[in-house]
This record gives structure tokens, C-alpha cells and sequence, in this order.
């Protein structure tokens, strides 16, 4: 990892059986890596594997007691920038990530935040609206840029990976320039 680089966690949010969530972050994971302004890091929720927030004492405190607390705070702790891979469930995102979100405090502060969200016909979007009230009350700085999907499932090969989408691409490259820019801001206030 380049440590000159800021930190970039794309963070998958889905943990379900069948889920389309790895195959849009290993995309985007290849489109911020030939971008070439972070070292990009995949975290998977699925393999972090927290249990519901489990932690006595509040998150501001970090006074931790649980060791896969200390390994998320540690994960968290080093990135400078995240996108939130999610899917939308019924109107909202889903009770994975916002346990992942609720587990710390600190360590998300005065950090830039995109979403790259899927769904039906809405895309994801109302998930992110509600994304961008949690984020913001942690400090974090949520971007204009965003990547929305309708119709996921469409959108894949019959081998589980993304078909080429020039629309995609150019909306990721828009977003990383803008998350890089306000990654660079922030970075001196931490």
C-alpha cells in the first residue's frame, strides 16, 4: 500500500446469500485503482462479520472491550475516505451497515463518504438519503457524486460480473475526482 496515497475503503454493506454487492465494489475497485489518486482497500461486511453492537460503554468513549471491535475501529481508523457499496431494502439500507456505522464513533470523523447504491427502480436512492443523515451526524463529509443503480440484476453477466457501462465508469471517475478533492481538504483536520 502507498502510503502516500489516502487511505479509500469500499465497504460492501450486503451479507445475504446471493447478493450483487461484490461484483459492483469489484468494479469500482478496478475503476479507483486505474484512477490512481488512493490506495483502495476492499472491506466486506460479510467477512467482518460483526455481531449486533455488543460494546457496555458508548462508542464515543473508545473505550472497547470486544477484540472484533478493536479490528473494526483499526480498519476504520485508517481509511481517509469510504464508499458505501449498498443495496436498498425497503426503502431504507440495510441493518448490517448501520450496526458497522454504530459500533464506533470517532474514527469515521472528518472523513469523505460516497455511496455507490443499487436496487429496482429507485436505484438505492432513498437508502443513500438516509445514509447521508447517519454519516453526517458522525462528522463524516458526504459527497455530491454517487453512483446509482436501477434495475442491479440487469446489469450483470450471466457469470455474476458487471457488463461494461460507459455511464458507470464516467459517473466514477466524476465521483472519485470530487472525493479526492474533499479527502485532500479533510485531511488535515485529523
Amino acid at each position: 500500500m502507498n502510503e502516500t496515497k489516502p487511505v479509500l475503503q469500499v465497504v460492501i454493506a450486503s451479507t445475504r446469500p446471493g447478493r450483487v454487492g461484490p461484483a459492483f465494489a469489484g468494479w469500482f475497485v478496478k475503476v479507483a485503482d486505474d484512477h490512481g489518486g488512493f490506495a483502495v482497500e476492499t472491506v466486506d461486511l460479510a467477512e467482518v462479520g460483526l455481531p449486533f453492537l455488543d460494546e457496555p460503554k458508548h462508542p464515543k468513549l473508545r473505550q472497547y472491550q470486544h477484540q472484533h471491535t478493536k479490528d473494526w475501529s483499526a480498519t476504520v481508523d485508517r481509511a481517509d475516505a469510504f464508499v458505501f457499496v449498498t443495496p436498498e431494502y425497503n426503502y431504507g439500507y440495510n441493518a448490517v451497515l448501520k450496526n458497522a456505522i454504530d459500533f464506533l464513533h470517532q474514527e469515521w470523523a472528518d472523513k469523505a463518504v460516497s455511496f455507490l447504491s443499487y436496487g429496482g427502480i429507485g436505484a438505492g436512492t432513498r437508502a443513500v438519503q438516509q445514509l447521508k443523515q447517519v454519516v453526517t451526524t458522525l462528522r463524516m463529509v458526504p459527497i455530491f457524486e454517487s453512483i446509482n443503480v436501477s434495475f442491479a440484476a440487469q446489469k450483470l453477466t450471466a457469470g455474476g460480473q458487471l457488463a461494461p457501462d460507459r455511464l458507470m465508469d464516467e459517473a466514477a471517475a466524476v465521483m472519485l475526482d470530487e472525493l479526492l478533492r474533499v479527502t485532500k481538504a479533510l485531511r488535515p483536520n485529523r
